[in-house]
């Protein structure tokens, strides 16, 4: 039985919707944290209708955000509870891109994702395990998971941007070649990336005119 997500949502700015950028927020956020980024993005993509759900669990490291799985060495969990959690809010995450394409009548290439952090890593499982390819994932300071499975499990190899600060000390940058190597090596084509120098564990603008050049160019939006 998944968990409905509650999202915010920004209308394209054309009133059309031609596509779609869904967001995926870091661990202790919420919807509404990356959801500020519709403005600059839509401005050049006035076509995309953006939505930020929450993630599904209540996060017990910051009480005000949400969780898409437990994290162990922040909340004590163990990593079997980990695990659960995050196939469970995989599971989540897929009706709730289908429950999207359905409502906006919209085709898995219409679509991307846009993650954050955690949310990046919900990105890089999900997307992949999708049969039908989705447009894109733009993929900002988080990891790949398992990427021993990756090879296996892919039924889909979208085009993958990987951006990253140098100067993060929470998830350290060197998860970005880590995650590059593993999808060029489970077979993915085109994977790009970029470091955002002097930045931290966050978004710069910098990294945010890649994300949309990506958008446009190789998501087609």
């Amino acid at each position: 039985m998944t968990r409905a997500l509650q999202a915010n949502r920004r209308e394209p700015v054309s009133g059309e919707t031609r596509s779609v950028v869904v967001f995926l927020h870091g661990y202790g956020a919420n919807g509404a944290d990356l959801l500020g980024l519709a403005d600059p993005l839509g401005e050049h993509l006035p076509d995309t209708l953006f939505v930020a759900p929450d993630a599904p669990e209540a996060c017990a490291g910051a009480p005000m955000g949400f969780q898409w799985f437990p994290i162990p060495w922040i909340d004590g969990s163990s990593e079997e509870e980990a695990e659960r959690g995050m196939m469970a809010a995989a599971e989540d995450l897929n009706a709730f891109l289908d429950g999207i394409l359905v409502e906006e009548d919209l085709l898995p290439e219409q679509m991307a994702l846009f993650g954050f952090s955690q949310g990046t890593m919900m990105a890089l499982h999900v997307a992949p395990r999708r049969e039908e390819e989705l447009a894109g994932i733009v993929a900002f300071s988080g990891r790949l998971l398992a990427p021993e499975e990756l090879g296996e499990a892919a039924l889909s190899k979208p085009p993958i941007l990987l951006v990253h600060g140098d100067q993060d000390d929470v998830v350290l940058p060197q998860s970005l070649p880590e995650a590059a190597q593993a999808l060029q090596v489970a077979g993915f084509k085109e994977v790009y990336a970029h470091i955002m120098k002097g930045t931290g564990h966050g978004i710069a603008q910098d990294g945010l005119s890649v994300a949309l050049a990506f958008l446009r160019d190789k998501a087609g939006f």
